[in-house]
């Protein structure tokens, strides 16, 4: 089997996310939000998910995309098989102005002739309804109109809509425009308005780079993770998904399609901590408001996910779409809404525990949170001995995960630093007997005969989640337990270039068949954790190459063929990625290490 990369780069705002394959066709695109149904969804369905490219006239040409550098723009390169060229620049706009972000549901396309005249066609045909019907196209007098959504569709551009509606060849010989909008159109001079947009947007991204504490060891990729990242917050209100894309299977034929369009409060942790060692604060601050605002059940418990709207609701259906190179179902919506995940509420202490410890936040942006604080307490006090779906989101098997109590424990940890901060000693009290139980129970998941720690009490089973009791210091200073914990994971769930499966067992799909690329990169942050310096070096370098063209990371590694698979890209693998740089940059403490 031939190896597989997703052909695609993306572009976003903090409000969408646009897919732009190396043909020029946008492939995914959903608006208003990361959650809505799409406009341009070829990539689960050739037929049905419509299109929108710049393509020569008579199809022969070769392409190259890059981004611009420091930003999150778009330039897809075009030869013609004539040696004429042009090329194609997306983005999404955002800027600074009138004191706030400027974020506006628009994609912007400038098509630049580069060599000759080439002849182009334009095909801008968005759809609705999971792609189950084409909107209508009604031509104005330098834009056409698309019906059929809820809101207004709009192509402005300074081409001839003719050709467009016509889907007739022209000679590019100038500089062309297409500014997609969803709801409020382009009413401003299309050139000057663009070019300002584009200036700006530029500048914003480089700028926001440059705010960044970066790491010394492999800065681009760095960078790369961190632009990515920051895109997949939904900064209305703070939400961050997992992945803009759905049903992108975990393995071919698997079934393991997901939809990933969602804030995990388990992935916000990540998210949010790989914030805060880039030195952006507005991004937790964001989400602090948008977990206080989450709606929870009768008991007070929240769900493991919720909508980037905050919504409780994500009901799953099955959609009438070939699938991603015809690998069905196509979901929206996710049902692992419904499963009880108990680890959630010592990650969102530890979320929150720079908000306390940090003293460039001042106590008046967090003293009326105690409540909150002691609720996350009682949650963990109340489900520390019930089994839960982990991690993994098991469907049918429910278990006392270590990996639950890992977090019981260090959310217990962020309590009593918390605690100290607001000088309340009943909380730190709570907190303490909170961590000791915590310990209790991640001790009765120790196998003695391994020295190991195993997936849940009761079995025998590995888990790549524990590799984090590692890079979380629940071994302390004991390094040799450490690293017999790692040897035990290694010789179960390691595989060839120091990828790493999740696990092995038998769960309700069977055996996972790909490797999941955020364990590997936990994996590389333990070897470095327990001074295995010099392999974990190695293997980031290794596992740098398991990316697109792009330096874009998918959810699953096939270690066989090398392939991509799971949705992309995934905020976890990048985050993962961010994590092993600052950890292997922080043991070599070498300034002039750039990588």
């Amino acid at each position: 089997m031939e190896k597989h990369t997703y052909g695609t780069g993306l572009i976003g705002n903090c409000s969408f996310i646009a897919h732009i394959e190396k043909n020029t066709n946008i492939s995914w695109l959903c608006m208003p939000r990361f959650d809505s149904d799409f406009l341009f969804g070829s990539m689960l369905d050739k037929e049905k998910g419509g299109e929108f490219t710049v393509l020569p006239q008579n199809g022969g040409f070769t392409s190259r995309q890059s981004y611009m550098e420091n930003t999150n723009i778009l330039e897809t390169y075009i030869e013609t098989s004539g040696g004429e060229s042009y090329k194609v620049t997306d983005f999404a706009p955002r800027f600074y102005n009138y004191d706030r972000y400027f974020k506006p549901s628009m994609l912007v396309r400038k098509i630049e002739p580069l060599r000759g005249e080439p002849k182009i066609k334009i095909n801008c045909l968005p759809v609705s309804d999971y792609g189950q019907r084409q909107l209508t196209r009604v031509p104005g007098s330098n834009h056409i109109e698309y019906i059929g959504r809820d809101q207004h569709v709009r192509l402005t551009t300074n081409c001839s809509i003719t050709y467009i509606m016509e889907e007739q060849d022209f000679r590019l010989q100038r500089t062309v425009y297409l500014v997609l909008t969803y709801g409020k159109p382009l009413e401003a001079p299309i050139e000057s308005t663009i070019e300002k947009f584009l200036n700006a947007t530029c500048q914003y991204w480089r700028n926001w780079v440059k705010s960044t504490s970066i790491p010394n060891f492999f800065q681009r990729l760095v960078v790369r993770s961190a632009l990515v990242l920051k895109i997949h917050q939904y900064e209305d209100t703070g939400g961050i998904i997992a992945a803009s894309t759905s049903s992108l299977p975990e393995s071919p034929g698997s079934t393991r399609n997901w939809d990933y369009r969602y804030c995990w409060m388990r992935d916000a942790y990540y998210t949010l901590n790989v914030f805060n060692h880039l030195g952006h604060f507005e991004e937790l601050e964001r989400y602090f408001e948008f977990i206080q605002n989450l709606p929870t059940d009768e008991k007070g418990r929240y769900q493991p996910l919720y909508a980037i709207t905050g919504s409780s609701k994500l009901p799953e259906l099955v959609a009438d779409l070939d699938g991603y190179l015809g690998n069905k179902p196509v979901r929206f919506g996710n049902q692992a809404h419904t499963h009880v995940q108990n680890d959630l509420y010592g990650q969102v202490l530890v979320t929150l525990l720079p908000l306390y410890a940090d003293k460039r936040f001042i106590e008046s942006e967090k003293s009326h949170s105690k409540p909150f604080i002691y609720n996350l307490l009682n949650k963990i006090e109340e489900t520390m001995d019930e089994k839960d779906a982990g991690l993994w989101e098991f469907r049918n098997l429910k278990q006392e995960h270590c990996y639950t109590f890992l977090f019981h424990w260090a959310g217990a940890c962020a309590a009593i630093k918390i605690a100290e901060r607001l000088s309340d000693n009943e909380m730190k009290a709570k907190a303490i007997e909170l961590k000791n139980k915590a310990i209790r129970k991640i001790e009765a998941c120790y196998i003695p005969e391994r020295k190991a720690y195993a997936q849940a009490i009761g079995t025998k089973n590995m888990d790549a989640s524990t590799l984090q009791m590692i890079t979380m210091g629940y071994f302390g200073e004991d390094i040799e337990s450490a690293n017999n914990h790692l040897k035990a994971l290694e010789e179960d769930l390691l595989a060839k270039d120091f990828l790493f499966y999740r696990y092995k067992h038998q769960d309700d799909f069977g055996e996972p068949e790909t490797t999941f690329l955020i364990c590997a990169f936990w994996y590389i942050e333990a070897l470095a954790c327990v001074n295995r310096l010099d392999e974990a070096m190695e293997g980031f370098e290794t596992l740098s190459n398991y990316c697109n063209h792009l330096k874009l990371f998918s959810e699953d590694v096939d270690q066989h063929t090398g392939s991509q698979w799971g949705n992309f890209p995934q905020t976890y693998s990048h985050v993962g990625l961010l994590n092993a740089a600052y950890r292997i940059d922080k043991k070599l403490d070498k300034p002039n290490f750039i990588v």
